[in-house]
């Protein structure tokens, strides 16, 4: 039975693939930059014979897995690789290296997982028909996307992927759950950057100076009041500023005033109405204070869709492979991920796997200096996904 071949080989090398996480786990890597991370995979690979094809965004990756009549079907999976600029503070033996770099959100989890789910696909190659393409992708962290650079240097092409899928760890589940939502699942995501420049002054003499400070001041006010009128008409969103500077005193009136935010909504035509909504009120301010203005709007990744026939299916064979006991409805999240870029262009599933423990205290949430997981996520993790990529292949 191809469920339990499966788990035996997954049971088996699961030592092996701890190691490789703990590997990268200590030896983050910030986006675009995982050069050591892509050499140490690319190491792992050799040692199984696998085949592969380096050089994708620099550091990027990419296998194909044939199976039996190769041509017949190709489906993607994909992992990402890169860490955050955060400040490691566990005290666990693969504690991170480089200091100020961390696998806070899990890549060395995904990467190891995919390196597990390549090694059982690889041993199993004579028990499915068509081809797999494994992604080790790099720069999910930062503009624009590994993602969006890699499928403009054709990464889903020659064979053509015809769908994609994605698992990302998920403290908030137990290990050995996975969660999956149909549709809509994750939110755009763009930046906000405004500079206000007028004529700073003493505040007792308001004839002297622009008043940079009350025209940031309403320019969020009068963002955040359209925007609520907007969102009532259309679908969830956010908008919010969290960012301030003004370099004056307490009598001082500045020259200039940034302010930055962040938009994220779940339409693409609603995130194009706030980016104009953003344009007219910075015109008003502007116009009503005398003063000058810079708008910088740095459109990010594009709104997350899981193909509702894949997922129905993944969701399918996760209740086969975990249990249906194991497998949980996931509610719409306003984070962002480049993963959204493949579900625009090919049907894709985008999912969760449980790497929480309550009873270990393993709970920290991703993107936190203690974020951390049940390492026995990775046996469920590896299998899960050769489970999933042979049953969409038939």
């Amino acid at each position: 039975m191809l469920e339990n071949k499966i788990k035996e080989i997954s049971a088996s090398i699961f030592p092996e693939v701890v190691a490789i996480r703990r590997h990268l786990h200590a030896n983050p890597e910030l986006s675009f930059e995982e050069f050591n991370t892509s050499n140490y995979i690319q190491h792992v690979l050799n040692s199984h014979g696998v085949t592969y094809q380096t050089g994708w965004v620099k550091t990027g990756i990419i296998c194909h897995i044939e199976g039996k009549n190769p041509h017949k079907k190709t489906i993607a999976l994909r992992a990402d690789m890169d860490a955050l600029p955060i400040t490691e503070t566990n005290s666990t033996s693969y504690i991170s290296k480089n200091k100020g770099t961390m696998h806070a959100c899990g890549h060395d989890v995904h990467s190891a997982s995919l390196l597990g789910t390549t090694i059982i696909l690889h041993q199993l190659k004579e028990e499915f028909e068509g081809t797999v393409k494994i992604i080790f992708q790099p720069g999910e962290e930062k503009l624009p996307g590994g993602a969006k650079l890699l499928i403009e240097e054709g990464g889903l092409k020659k064979p053509d992927a015809e769908l994609i899928i994605g698992q990302h760890v998920f403290p908030e589940l137990e290990c050995g759950q996975a969660g999956f939502r149909s549709g809509m699942y994750m939110a755009s995501t763009d930046e906000i950057h405004l500079t206000i420049r007028g004529k700073g002054g003493h505040a007792a003499l308001p004839h002297q100076y622009n008043y940079t400070t009350m025209a940031a001041a309403e320019f969020m006010v009068n963002c955040d009041r359209v925007h609520q009128e907007l969102s009532t008409q259309t679908s969830r969103a956010v908008l919010a500023f969290g960012k301030i500077i003004a370099n004056g005193a307490t009598n001082v009136i500045p020259a200039e005033v940034k302010v930055e935010g962040t938009l994220r909504t779940l339409d693409e035509v609603f995130r194009n109405k706030v980016h104009e909504m953003l344009l007219k009120e910075a015109n008003k301010i502007g116009e009503k204070f005398h003063c000058g203005y810079d708008l910088n709007i740095m459109k990010g990744y594009p709104v997350l869709v899981n193909d509702e026939k894949i997922t129905a299916a993944c969701i399918k064979y996760a209740e086969q492979y975990l249990g249906k006991e194991n497998v949980l409805p996931l509610e719409i999240r306003m984070t962002a991920e480049d993963f959204a870029y493949y579900s625009q262009v090919i049907p894709s599933c985008f999912y969760r796997l449980g790497t929480g423990n309550k009873e270990k205290g393993i709970t920290a949430p991703v993107h936190t200096s203690t974020f951390d997981i049940d390492e026995n996520a990775l046996q469920h993790g590896s299998g899960l996904m050769a489970y999933l990529a042979i049953q969409l292949l038939s």
